[in-house]
């Protein structure tokens, strides 16, 4: 005979089998995540960050090489930003060039905690000053 909790699942109880089936990964959206590319289909990558779906990425903000192919493959892990879990047509939402912004921040506060001098490099001018590049934050 089957016990009163199988039958009667609390809350808790889904919650637990919940996180229990996203092998505890906490996927929050606006936060940077790993995945692994799983395909290259023309200018794309399909990035698998653990989701129900994968999210597709221009291979072009992963960079290329002198020849002008890129330098992502398959098998590859990377990290990127994740700007939804879902879309319109269920697919994960996703960036690498948020990812290098979230990253340039994170280390740009650490740098300011400890009142170090950072460098950078003007990229443009507007009225009263110029628009710096602080290492892909600015």
């Amino acid at each position: 005979m089957a016990d009163d909790i199988s039958l009667n699942p609390s809350r808790d109880d889904f919650a637990a089998l919940l996180d229990a089936s996203m092998g505890g990964r906490d996927f929050m959206e606006g936060t940077v995540v790993k995945g692994a590319v799983v395909g290259i289909e023309k200018d794309f990558a399909i990035i698998d960050v653990g989701l129900k779906t994968e999210g597709r990425v221009s291979v072009k903000e992963f960079g290329v090489d002198e020849t002008g192919k890129p330098t992502l493959k398959v098998g590859d892990t990377v990290e990127v930003f994740l700007e939804r879990v879902e879309n319109a047509m269920g697919e994960a939402v996703i960036s690498r060039d948020k990812a290098r912004r979230e990253e340039a921040w994170t280390r740009l506060e650490g740098v300011y905690e400890k009142n170090e001098p950072v460098m950078g490099a003007i990229v443009g001018r507007v009225k009263g000053g110029f628009t710096v590049d602080l290492g892909g934050a600015s």
